[in-house]
């Protein structure tokens, strides 16, 4: 089954270059290209694309406003933010609407795919020349148990409850539990929100969370 994306860029040249790089790719399909947020939103309520290509600034509606509506409606379409901005306000706007990807227009072709597969997964991806901006130890949050640490960064790596309740050996409520805690302590809703806190005060850092490896099923 290939992952379904939609393509909201104002820039032609950008997005046809996309378009032909995902038609030629066998993983991929597709769905629709459009030049603006307004648009982007209406494809996106219609066609529920597993993928949302996203630039931040856009006519009508920018791609963060389009991201914290795909997030609000519960619509599953993932955003990923494909920008040439990386000042620290667009990324962490961008993922506290929700996009569970922030990648440069200008990277490498071959690790936009690494970030779709990784988002589709129901993972996390930060480009790691944008990662360093968000280092800040000033105020640092209520420092997380060792199994509140552990509980987040299998969560970052699109598992379940119930798969990391098997794969640390603990119950699906005390999964739960450990989640409820770390939002707490964060003062944040969700698993975007705690991951960017958590790259922000380098509670984590970008390589353990692009680490594609399963933990061990041993707990502490």
């Amino acid at each position: 089954m290939t992952i379904r994306i939609v393509i909201a860029d104002d820039h032609p040249l950008t997005r046809s270059g996309l378009a032909e790089w995902i038609k030629r790719n066998e993983n991929f399909t597709l769905t629709s290209q459009v030049e603006d947020g307004e648009t982007a939103w209406k494809i996106i309520q219609q066609e529920r694309p597993d993928i949302a290509l996203l630039d931040i600034q856009m006519p009508r509606e920018s791609g963060i406003a389009v991201a914290q509506r795909i997030k609000d409606s519960g619509i599953p379409t993932r955003a990923i933010m494909l920008t040439s901005f990386n000042a620290q306000p667009y990324v962490m706007a961008s993922l506290r609407a929700g996009a569970m990807g922030f990648v440069l227009k200008t990277t490498a072709i071959r690790e936009l795919e690494v970030a779709i597969k990784q988002v589709m997964s129901g993972g996390f991806y930060l480009d790691s020349r944008v990662a360093g901006i968000l280092s800040d130890k000033s105020a640092l949050p209520e420092p997380l148990s060792v199994r509140e640490r552990e509980v987040l960064l299998v969560t970052s790596r699109g598992f379940s409850i119930k798969e990391i309740a098997v794969m640390l050996c603990i119950t699906e409520r005390t999964v739960q539990a450990h989640l409820t805690s770390v939002y707490a302590k964060f003062g944040c809703r969700g698993k975007s929100e705690a991951l960017l806190v958590a790259l922000k005060y380098g509670i984590m850092t970008l390589d353990e969370l692009l680490e594609d490896t399963s933990l061990d099923d041993g707990g502490h």
